[in-house]
């Protein structure tokens, strides 16, 4: 037997289950009918599963699943793959999993035996039965309409003076489309379910095929305001693969582009949140300061959103030290104009009363919804990508959780803002100690598989990447949105209508994240 917890023995596998180990990862290979019992003893120690996906072998047609676990006491993810054609759903034991598992049904048509929602995921009443575009055997191209379109069934509730409310998917302003079903009784939100998967664009196919170096460009187009944590992920299990060894120098400025990101990233959702509660005058002075930002960006790279500076060994183009002096500059002063806007939004008795106890994450729900980011430290738990699984520069110049206990928007909003403070610090902090050299090094491309994981500016993201033959075999990938999400449904519960922009906004989850 071989131990997965560093100092508890009880918790172990047989050894030669165990199939890997890796900077990420320890993989171990499940027989078929030990699944569920193996995660049962996981939830007792308080494991956290994270992601299911699916690859195909397309030398026998057969399905392996990837189950990812994430454990309090172990620095690398804990992955259990299982060779399957008939998979049991792991729904009663981890919450969580109802999504991830009706996703690999519409993608490859496995069934998952006693699931509670067989109901579609991504896609909608339009694409033909039997159609799982993910599957090898399908080509990347246009599709024939289904005639006989069967309506989605909404969860539904009954009662005396309980209406149905639809909103979206088509929605008021430039944003992306998604559908949310209140239950209510006159104002009082008794329920929520969101439906999305309109914006659905088939990146995983799309990757199928292309090299590791357009794979790049694809990562960093799932969601604009993720495109550097995206490419970085990507990359980062493509160097895994390929062995690399990422220049001192290339460390360091990704770190910086990481957080920059965060930084604008975080201002849109603080602008977002003052907006709804009718604060316009503090919402242009948050823009003022994300428009700042992304000028920095652009200074440096030439791309208002990153695009185009993260390569697979490390960035495309280097980054002159006097440029990172001048910008150093202008993120200092918005450093300081941040904190002093906090401070008079934060004093605001009209804000306080519409943020506090409004749109409430409960801690408990974070473990079997697999919750993570601004999201779930806001509701007390430290949960940082950064931190408890470092990568790059956060293994050496680690940035401390900051948490916050209220669960609510005022807890997201102090949170949002603390964290943009912290990144600008860390950025000011980093220039001056960046070293000189290489900011890509050399590769030599070969196959295999890796899975990596970074901290976003909405919390975990992970990536699986498998090379064949020099090119990209499966590319998967999962967002923090796509977890945050369920985090939405419940927080609503309770409030009224009016309040459900203010909450949707606390949280700005991704519908293309989500929607691949």
């Amino acid at each position: 037997m071989t131990g997965i917890l560093a100092h508890d023995s009880t918790l172990s596998l047989p050894a030669e289950w165990l199939i890997r180990e890796d900077a990420t990862t320890v993989q171990y290979r499940i027989p078929d009918e030990r699944i569920k019992a193996i995660a049962e003893t996981l939830l007792a120690f308080e494991s956290r599963l994270v992601w299911i996906f699916c690859t195909e072998e397309a030398k026998d047609d057969s399905f392996v699943l990837w189950y990812v676990f994430e454990l309090a006491e172990m620095r690398r993810y804990l992955v259990l793959v299982q060779n399957t054609q008939s998979p049991v759903s792991l729904v009663n034991i981890y919450p969580a999993a109802s999504r991830f598992e009706r996703a690999i049904t519409d993608g490859f048509g496995l069934q998952f035996a006693g699931s509670p929602d067989s109901r579609r995921l991504f896609l909608h009443e339009a694409y033909p039965d039997r159609f799982h575009p993910l599957r090898k055997s399908v080509k990347n191209a246009p599709i024939t309409v289904s005639d006989s379109q069967i309506p989605f069934e909404f969860r539904s509730m009954e009662g005396t003076g309980v209406y149905q409310v639809p909103v979206g998917p088509v929605h008021a302003g430039i944003i992306e489309p998604g559908h949310f079903r209140f239950s209510v009784i006159g104002e009082d939100i008794l329920n929520l379910e969101i439906r999305l998967g309109y914006l659905h664009r088939g990146i995983e196919k799309l990757a199928e095929g292309c090299s590791p170096e357009k794979g790049v460009r694809i990562a960093e187009s799932v969601s604009g305001d993720e495109s550097v944590a995206n490419a970085c992920c990507y990359a980062m299990a493509v160097e895994e693969i390929f062995s690399v060894q990422v220049p001192s120098r290339a460390v360091y400025l990704r770190a910086l582009l990481l957080e920059l990101e965060r930084s604008w990233s975080l201002l849109s959702d603080l602008a977002g949140m003052v907006t709804d509660v009718a604060f316009s005058t503090a919402a242009s002075r948050f823009l003022i300061l994300r428009e700042t930002l992304q000028r920095v960006c652009e200074r440096l790279t030439g791309s208002r959103f990153l695009k185009g500076v993260i390569g697979i060994g490390g960035i495309t183009h280097d980054i002159p030290d006097d440029l990172l002096m001048e910008v150093t500059d202008m993120v200092m002063k918005v450093r300081v104009d941040l904190e002093g806007l906090l401070s008079w939004v934060l004093s605001v008795p009209s804000v306080i009363d519409r943020f506090s106890t409004t749109g409430v994450v409960r801690e408990p729900l974070i473990d079997p919804l697999a919750l993570s980011g601004p999201v779930a430290r806001a509701s007390g738990r430290a949960l940082d990508v950064r931190s408890d699984h470092p990568y790059g520069l956060y293994k050496t110049h680690p940035i401390p959780p900051v948490t916050r206990m209220t669960g609510d928007v005022l807890g997201r909003f102090a949170l949002k803002g603390d964290e943009v403070l912290a990144s600008l610090a860390y950025i000011s902090e980093l220039v001056t100690q960046i070293p000189a050299g290489r900011v890509q090094a050399e590769y030599k491309a070969c196959d295999g598989y890796a899975l990596a994981a970074v901290e976003s500016p909405r919390g975990r993201n992970l990536c699986y990447v498998r090379i064949c033959d020099g090119s990209i075999d499966r590319f998967a990938l999962s967002t923090a949105s796509f977890c945050n999400w369920m985090a939405l449904e419940h927080a609503v519960l309770g409030n009224i209508v009016p309040d459900f922009p203010v909450i949707n906004k606390s949280m700005n989850l991704s519908y293309a994240g989500t929607d691949l």
